[in-house]
């Protein structure tokens, strides 16, 4: 058998092609027929395509698929796999009982001839894997990161090539499948920074572990979903919002955290401009935080996870290790509205240290403008100093003599800001002992988290929890 790790592109689409029950149409807006054209030159293809098409006038797209007042969504990719999916099984409804229908959507802009944009677009996949079964569906969206239009056209080419090819001969192996997606896409060449899959053949699959395995894999650099576990294409979700982010393990969520974001946004809605209907709360996992023992623990993540969504938060996973690079990557979204960060005060005894900035060409002024530069505001949370037992906060944080002054400027001029209140009884929690208390068995932590924490975690034995059996 072939491997598939050095299967051409056209030998991709040929075995598509000579594949008797695949069978299926092709819907692509604003990048042409990148997609349908590597089937048609693969040969054999009279007995895979019903037909393609390319609705590249706007007033054409919505004859076809309805008035939009964004044509490169979400929202418009879905109502193209409805709409061609539907069409194709009315019209051959013999074909439909002996065939594995597809539909092949997308709408991608590319890069204008100015070179002003970001390339970048929704594709989906709606498809059976018997005939006359219901439907799966695989939505993606991708950055398109080469320097020509036409290099991006036969990126797309590639991809939708590869994504057709990984429905059905891997779509029962996620690691092959995703692998396959992206062969002969190097992260240079194009970003897949969400991905989602739905329907019969994937109800046991958690679309959350395919976003751990994006960034996890370098295939992006920041993937979220929210509280009910839907992943989440960052660039949409937080378009010109007010971001509150705040970093941390989660291992497990504890009151601690919760009273540093509720008292954080208290503080944050006090800025100027700020509206709280626009406001995002996001906590934050890196991948570093999800490492144990040099591992990625899938079921840890997801138990983080589950307790973040129980108390309705939005999470975020990326490969962001230094304060910097996160905020550059979030400014880029929210587009010059005002941001906030919560940190402890600890953290920011990290972020002032210059040894952290030794591969920048500009060391710490240099991580400073670009962690600063932007509209950011940081919120420092005070904790017990672990010497003396005093509070240590932002009115007496101690640093090298070297950066009294720029820590003076940050202050001044609104980038840095100590809590206003503060709940002082809890600073003694710290993560890793609730986890070390829940691990030997005890009952003590359940006072250092909120209830329905302590409810998921007995539920779901969550972290090392064991039910203990009930004595008659």
């Amino acid at each position: 058998m072939t491997d598939d790790r050095r299967l051409t592109t056209e030998e991709k689409a040929l075995k598509v092609n000579l594949t008797p029950d695949i069978y299926g149409c092709f819907a692509e807006i604003g990048a042409g027929q990148e997609v349908a054209a590597n089937f048609f030159k693969a040969g054999g293809s009279s007995g895979t395509i019903a037909y393609t098409q390319s609705a590249y006038d706007m007033k054409v797209s919505d004859s076809m698929y309805g008035e939009a007042q964004r044509y490169v969504c979400e929202e418009r990719l879905l109502t193209m796999l409805d709409i061609e999916f539907d069409s194709l099984k009315s019209r051959l409804p013999k074909k439909f009982e002996e065939s594995r229908f597809f539909a092949f959507c997308n709408t991608v802009e590319s890069l204008n001839y100015h070179k002003t944009n970001q390339g970048q677009g929704w594709v989906g996949m709606r498809f059976q894997l018997s005939p006359e079964a219901l439907p799966n569906d695989v939505i993606l969206h991708i950055k398109m990161h080469d320097n020509s239009h036409k290099a991006q056209q036969e990126a797309l080419g590639i991809l939708g090539v590869n994504l057709i090819y990984a429905c059905y001969f891997h779509s029962s192996d996620f690691e092959e499948f995703l692998t396959s997606i992206v062969q002969r896409l190097p992260r240079d060449k194009m970003e897949i920074d969400m991905l989602r899959v739905s329907g019969p053949d994937f109800e046991d699959v958690d679309n959350r572990i395919i976003a751990l395995n994006l960034v996890k894999r370098g295939i992006t650099d920041a993937t979220m979903f929210d509280l009910s576990g839907n992943v989440l294409q960052p660039a949409t979700a937080l378009y010109k919002k007010n971001i509150l982010l705040m970093r941390g393990r989660f291992r497990p969520v504890t009151k601690i955290h919760i009273d540093m974001i509720e008292k954080g946004k208290e503080q944050f809605l006090k800025e100027e401009g700020i509206d709280e209907g626009n406001v995002r709360l996001i906590f934050e996992l890196t991948l570093k935080d999800l490492t144990a023992d040099g591992k990625i623990s899938d079921k840890d993540f997801v138990d983080r996870a589950e307790l973040l969504g129980t108390l309705g938060y939005t999470v975020m996973i990326s490969n962001y290790l230094k304060h910097y690079k996160m905020v550059d990557y979030l400014s880029t979204i929210v587009r010059g509205q005002k941001m906030g960060v919560i940190v402890g005060v600890y953290n920011l005894q990290t972020i002032f240290d210059e040894r952290y900035y030794d591969n920048l060409p500009g060391g710490l002024l240099e991580a400073f403008g670009r962690g600063f530069g932007h509209n950011v505001k940081m919120f420092v949370y005070p904790a017990t100093n672990v010497e003396t037992g005093e509070i240590y906060s932002l009115s007496n944080f101690n640093i090298p003599e070297n950066l009294n002054g720029l820590l003076e400027y940050m202050k001044e001029n609104n980038k840095l800001a100590e809590f206003e209140s503060y709940n002082p009884k809890l600073l003694h929690i710290m993560s890793d002992d609730v986890l070390a208390k829940i691990k030997a068995g005890t009952t003590i932590w359940e006072d250092d988290v909120p209830e329905e924490v302590v409810k998921a975690i007995k539920f779901y034995e969550l972290f090392g929890y064991v039910k203990k059996e009930t004595i008659a």
